[in-house]
C-alpha cells in the first residue's frame, strides 16, 4: 500500500492541476466570448446624429418621408429629427451652434442644420460649417458645379425654388420674356398686374428687390453693405411711376396668396409669384390649368435651401453617408413630389417627366444676398411707394 501511495498522490496532483487548467481555459474562453459578444452588439448598434431643421408643415411632411427611407438602407445609421415650426425662430438653434464653438463644447448637440443662404454665409465667416468634398459624398458630381461654388463647399443645395411669372395664358398668349417687357406691358394693360406688399412675402419682395437692382452692377445682389442703399432711387422712381398702373391703382395684396388669389379668380393676368405654390396650387386644382410660369431676364430671386455639417460634429461620416442620399435621384423625387420644389441635383439627372415639369422655371433665377438690406428696403418701400 505505501509503494502505490506516491502514484495515486500523483495522479491526483496531475488530476486536479489537468481540472484547475481546464477550470482556467473555461474562464478564458467565456472571457473571449463574451468580449466577441460585447462587440458585435457595440457595432450593431446605430450611430445617431442630430438633424435641426425648420420650415412649414410639407418641410416635416417631406423628412418624415425621407428618414425611414434612409434608415431602411442604412439600418446603422439614426437620424435624429429636430423640427422647429415656422414662426417659432431658427436663430437660436444657429446660436447654439456658435455659443457652444465659443465654449469649446463641440457640435452642442447640433450635427446637421437647414436653412437658407445667410446662414450659409453667416457660418462661413463664423466657421463653423465643415467644408464637403465629392470623395465622401459622391453625388455632389450631381450638383451644378456653380451652385457649390456659390458657397465655396460649404453646404449642400438640397432643393430650391425660385419667383416666376405666373400668368393665364388664356388671357396672354406671348408673356414678357425680360424685365424691360414686364414694365411696357404693366403700363399697357392698367390693372392687370400685382404683386403684394414685400414685407408680407417674398414674391412681392422679389419684384421690387428686381426692379431696385435693375441697373445696378450684378455685384451689388451679394453685397450688404449700406452705401449700397444710395444707389436706389433710380428703382424706387420707377416704382412709384408703375403705383397708378398695378390692381387697383396702387392696391397691393398681403402674402403671396394674396395676389395668386387675384390671379385664381381671373381679376389680374399676371403676377409675380413664388413656382412651388403655383404647382402646388395647380397639382390641387386650385389654380385653372390655364395658368403657366416663365422665368425672365434678368431672373426675379431664387435659390436653394441648404444643409450644413457643423464642423465640429464627430458623426461627419454618418452624416456624410445621409447627405449623399438625399441628393440621390430616388431622394430627389420625393423633394419634388413632395414640396414641388426644383431638385438640388441638376435636372439631367431625372426622370424626363420632372425635367419637362419645371422646363423653362428651373434656371435663369438669382440668388439675392444683401443681408439686413432687406429690412430696409421694404421701409423704404412702405415710404416712397404705397403711401403715395
Amino acid at each position: 500500500m505505501r509503494k502505490n501511495k506516491p502514484l495515486l498522490s500523483l495522479l491526483t496532483v496531475v488530476g486536479l492541476s489537468m481540472s484547475l487548467l481546464a477550470g482556467c481555459g473555461s474562464t478564458s474562453d467565456a472571457k473571449s466570448t463574451a468580449s466577441e459578444s460585447g462587440t458585435a452588439a457595440a457595432s450593431s448598434t446605430p450611430v445617431s446624429f442630430n438633424f435641426y431643421f425648420t420650415g412649414s408643415q410639407n418641410v416635416k411632411d417631406l423628412w418624415d418621408s425621407l428618414e425611414p427611407m434612409f434608415e431602411k438602407e442604412h439600418p446603422d445609421i439614426d437620424v435624429k429629427m429636430v423640427y422647429i415650426p415656422s414662426g417659432t425662430g431658427a436663430e437660436p438653434t444657429y446660436d447654439r451652434i456658435v455659443a457652444a464653438k465659443k465654449a469649446g463644447k463641440g457640435s452642442g448637440d447640433i450635427d446637421l442644420y437647414e436653412d437658407g443662404i445667410v446662414a450659409v454665409s453667416q457660418g462661413i465667416k463664423d466657421g463653423v460649417w465643415a467644408q464637403l468634398d465629392n470623395k465622401h459624398i459622391p453625388n455632389l458630381d450631381k450638383v451644378n458645379a456653380s451652385t457649390m461654388k456659390d458657397v465655396n463647399n460649404y453646404a449642400v443645395p438640397y432643393r430650391s425654388s425660385a419667383v416666376v411669372l405666373a400668368y393665364n395664358s388664356g388671357k396672354v398668349s406671348s408673356p414678357p420674356k425680360t424685365l424691360d417687357e414686364l414694365l411696357t406691358w404693366i403700363k399697357a394693360n392698367p390693372g392687370q398686374f400685382a404683386y403684394n406688399d414685400p414685407s408680407t412675402g417674398g414674391s412681392g419682395s422679389s419684384f421690387v428687390q428686381t426692379i431696385v437692382y435693375k441697373d445696378l452692377p450684378e455685384e451689388d445682389i451679394h453685397n450688404a453693405d449700406p452705401s449700397v442703399m444710395d444707389k436706389w432711387s433710380t428703382g424706387f422712381n420707377t416704382l412709384k411711376e408703375l403705383g397708378p398702373y398695378v390692381y387697383g391703382k396702387g392696391i397691393y395684396p398681403k402674402k403671396n396668396q394674396g395676389t395668386l388669389d387675384l390671379l385664381m379668380n381671373g381679376e389680374v393676368s399676371i403676377i409675380p409669384a413664388w413656382s412651388d405654390m403655383v404647382l402646388q396650387q395647380l397639382n390641387e386644382g386650385l389654380l385653372p390649368d390655364t395658368i403657366k410660369m416663365q422665368q425672365i431676364t434678368p431672373g426675379f430671386n431664387g435659390g436653394p435651401t441648404y444643409l450644413m455639417v457643423n464642423q465640429a460634429s464627430d458623426k461627419k461620416e454618418a452624416v456624410d453617408t445621409f447627405l449623399n442620399f438625399v441628393l440621390s435621384p430616388e431622394a430627389q423625387e420625393v423633394v419634388v413630389n413632395k414640396m414641388n420644389g426644383f431638385p438640388g441635383i441638376e435636372l439631367s439627372n431625372m426622370p424626363k417627366d420632372v425635367q419637362s415639369k419645371f422646363d423653362g422655371v428651373a434656371e435663369g433665377f438669382r440668388t439675392f444676398n444683401i443681408g439686413d438690406l432687406g429690412k430696409e428696403m421694404n421701409k423704404r418701400w412702405q415710404s416712397d411707394v404705397a403711401a403715395q
